[in-house]
């Protein structure tokens, strides 16, 4: 089971959602930690190793990570661990499920595979106490956003 888990009912079909959900550099654009990244290592889009370096800011703290895809079969999953140097941060991943005509079901889910004292220090130099539940509002914001853009696609 993941540490966290959320889900959203999306008027867009799978392939519209995955062709957002794994372009990793516009991840930011819906994410409110993530402000987006490059391909790296000559990867110029998702498929299992390829390479990911992603910008993130939290008020004025600023850091980068790199991530590797590690299950990508369009259009219903995408998964990447993310590391910060040498050290696991984290799983990533979005599942994309057809949900009804022309709809489906998008989950997103975060697997802390930080240490025990690397998560106390990353939570403190990131001053967001426990790492949960501001994961939690911040996957909640990502998949509104990601579900609006979605539909407007659809929509034009």
């Amino acid at each position: 089971m993941p540490d966290l888990e959320e889900t959203i009912h999306v008027d867009a079909p799978a392939e519209v959602v995955w062709s957002l959900v794994s372009d990793l550099p516009r991840m930011g654009e819906w994410s409110p930690e993530n402000t987006g990244g490059r391909w790296a290592g000559g990867a110029t889009g998702p498929a299992v190793g390829a390479r990911f370096r992603g910008t993130n800011r939290k008020g004025a703290l600023r850091w980068s990570t790199v991530s590797t895809i590690v299950e990508c079969e369009e259009p219903s999953v995408i998964a990447w661990d993310v590391k910060a140097g040498p050290l696991p941060v984290a799983r990533w991943s979005y599942r994309i499920e057809p949900d009804g005509y022309a709809a489906s079901k998008v989950t997103e889910t975060w697997d802390d595979h930080r240490a025990g004292w690397s998560a106390k220090l990353t939570d403190a130099l990131l001053r967001s106490g426990d790492r949960k539940p501001h994961n939690q509002r911040n996957m909640r914001v990502t998949l509104e956003r990601l579900k609006a853009a979605a539909e407007a696609s659809v929509a034009s």
